[in-house]
């Protein structure tokens, strides 16, 4: 699998088994709207929900976007480009303060939600109060984390104020994962309502290219091309019919092999598989490396059921991973350049980072980690008094084994690395049991389920993840001590280890507050350090964002800094070779 090509300096892309000679589309401008039919889209990992105030999940931020939009976004390139707003506010035109504390956005003119009333400010201020009302568990509630106010200046533009100097004010309203909502949808929606507003978090009214016509959670979406969208000529299709469930297997065959879909998302697949499905001619995939990482996160807080309410929270701290000895000899005993090799082939690389790009965040402090170490891994254990005293091939320490349960969502490479990581453990003295979870109910966002990522009912869990655009702040934020999920907040936050330093913290807050492109980094390098050199989380892959699209899809662009959707509006048919 070769043909990588580099693309603005930051994402690289990939096309694999593309057509000999490249088709010109017809300018869908001066086309009708909905003139090309259907597009199918296979998410093998079935949305849960359209609402991204109330999920963690990336299928469903995802899925949402083709109906709900921001006030900007970033491109394929990880520039920051408008999208509802008329331009990016900027100390040069004059939408951020002197004195950095303001950012005023000044909405598009002319745009209205799918049911045909205007997109005000109003709208954009309601937004804030929704994520940001006490109790409503919102997932996105970091990226408001320095907000003081948010004000409707007149019908068309909003000023965000910041509690303290805000050098990189682009957080709010930013990305697919912060849109804006509409205020007479989700007016009864606020605080402990939210999560009850089920018509309205399965069907959102939005501005974006796409209505939502049915929702199955778990199942299907059918989306309809939104009368009022305000590009004429777009989306040129005139439904997306967004189906769920199966596996990255079966998504990848669908579109590549049987020819049942158009698009399969997040096609997580060995290399050999994927090459020998390619090999067809009947489609092509597409890969673009971002700040997508295949991480371990290791729970802080005690997961034991015999513990009732107070199971995964900070009142009974982890009796094993809270001992650093454990967590180191846990990443030691890895070799992250054979998962590259058995998951992902030339499509992921082995990181020691949480934040792995753009380049200039990128730490080399835990650099020792691409070699692995077993004899080191066990000379820790040693040291830390876990030994086999029966010789059963279990450490035990002071009456307790070392007995861990890793789950993870249920898919065909992950599986093998949970498999892998066992045997690895296992030779340092490390039991390992092993559970998988379906997608939809593992990064999906349900307070009642004790299988979502975010209650963390284990003593780790492997995924991905990843922020939008090309600034960690927000991101980072997010293992702060007040992300943590909790009973409290409807088991939402980014902070699912519960792990917590105000150390960290206070670099958080500092650097909201630091302006400079090379100040920045340092404390992302910093902040990136603490949480790996801790073993909070356990990097393993860097990992390309693949998906697959037939041949005959036109205007498809693979984004890692935004959603894989985030220009549906122009995909459409090509004509026939």
């Amino acid at each position: 699998m070769t043909g990588f090509r580099l693309v603005a300096g930051l994402v690289w892309a990939l096309a694999l088994a593309a057509p000999a000679g490249a088709q010109v589309a017809p300018d869908p401008s001066v086309e009708s709207r909905g003139r090309d039919g259907t597009v199918r889209v296979l998410f093998w990992q079935a949305p849960s929900t359209l609402n991204p105030y109330l999920t963690g999940g990336t299928k469903d931020i995802e899925a949402a976007s083709s109906v709900l939009e921001p006030l900007a976004r970033y491109d394929e390139n990880g520039r920051l480009v408008p999208w509802l707003a008329r331009v990016v506010p900027s100390r040069t035109n004059g939408g951020i303060s002197a004195d950095l504390t303001r950012i005023t956005w000044s909405l598009k003119q002319g745009v209205t939600w799918s049911d045909g009333t205007p997109l005000t400010a109003r709208d954009v201020v309601f937004t804030w109060r929704y994520c940001t009302a006490e109790g409503a568990g919102c997932a996105q509630r970091d990226a408001f984390a320095d907000v003081a106010k948010v004000e409707a200046l007149d019908d068309h533009t909003v000023e965000i104020t910041f509690d303290a100097p805000k050098p990189f004010p682009y957080a709010p309203f930013v990305g697919a994962q912060t849109p804006i909502l509409q205020a007479a949808q989700f007016a009864d929606c606020l605080g402990p309502a939210a999560a009850g507003c089920t018509e309205a978090n399965f069907a959102p009214i939005g501005t974006g290219p796409f209505t939502v016509a049915e929702f199955r959670t778990g199942d299907v979406a059918r989306l309809t091309a939104n009368p009022n969208y305000r590009t004429p000529g777009k989306p040129a299709f005139a439904e997306v019919i967004l189906k769920g469930g199966g596996s990255a297997v079966e998504a990848a065959r669908s579109v590549l092999e049987t020819q049942e879909f158009d698009y399969a998302w997040n096609l997580q697949l060995s290399p050999e598989i994927l090459a020998a499905m390619l090999a067809r001619g009947h489609g092509e995939a597409v890969v673009a490396f971002g700040t997508l990482v295949e991480r371990i996160a290791v729970n802080f807080t005690d997961p034991d059921p015999a513990l009732g309410p107070l199971r995964a929270t900070r009142a009974h701290p982890h009796p094993i991973l809270t001992d650093p000895a454990v967590r180191d000899a846990l990443s030691l005993a890895i070799d992250r350049a054979a998962l590259v090799a058995v998951g992902y082939g030339e499509t992921g690389r082995v990181t020691c980072n949480i934040i792995p790009a753009p380049e200039f965040y990128a730490s080399d402090t835990n650099a020792a980690c691409r070699t692995q170490d077993l004899d080191a891994a066990r000379a820790t254990l040693d040291a830390a008094g876990w030994i086999d005293s029966d010789g059963d091939g279990v450490r035990e320490k002071e009456g307790r084994e070392l007995r861990l349960l890793l789950q993870t969502s249920t898919n065909a490479v992950r599986q093998d690395f949970q498999a892998i990581l066992k045997q690895w453990w296992a030779q340092i003295g490390i039991a390992t049991e092993l559970r998988n979870i379906e997608p939809s109910v593992f990064f999906g966002g349900d307070a009642g389920s004790p299988d979502t990522f975010q209650k963390f009912f284990a003593d780790l869990q492997m995924f991905a993840g990843n922020y939008a655009g090309t600034d960690p702040e927000a991101y980072l934020e997010g293992w702060t001590c007040d992300a943590a999920p909790t009973p409290a907040n409807g088991w939402q936050g980014a902070n699912v280890s519960r792990w917590c330093d105000p150390g960290y913290d206070a670099l958080a807050a500092e650097l909201s507050q630091t302006a400079g492109l090379e100040a920045r980094a340092a404390l992302v390098r910093r902040m990136n350090d603490m949480l790996v050199m801790n073993r909070v989380v356990i990097p393993l892959v860097d990992r390309g964002r693949v998906s697959a699209h037939a041949r005959d899809l036109g205007g498809v662009v693979m984004n890692a800094w935004d959603g894989e959707l985030w220009n549906i509006a122009d995909w459409h048919r090509l004509p026939p070779e």
